[in-house]
């Protein structure tokens, strides 16, 4: 279901450290609710940390950049 509303293999994700930033910033976020006393807000940027890590690490096939049409 995230698969469709995410595009995981956007060749804007092949850099490493951009997909760390990613994956990291989420779950960061999710320690930081979590120790401000919001379990619910951390449950969910945990899931969203644990769907970009299968997606960005597990799964990850990056295609090609379009080429622009030059006219």
């Amino acid at each position: 279901m995230l698969s469709r509303l995410f595009d995981f293999n956007h060749p804007f994700f092949r850099p490493l450290w951009l997909r760390v930033a990613v994956v990291g910033l989420a779950a960061g976020w999710a320690v930081l609710e979590y120790m401000a006393g919001s379990p619910a807000w951390a449950m969910l940027f945990g899931a969203l940390a644990a769907v970009a890590f299968h997606g960005l690490f597990i799964v990850f096939n990056p295609r090609e950049p379009e080429p622009k049409d030059r006219k």
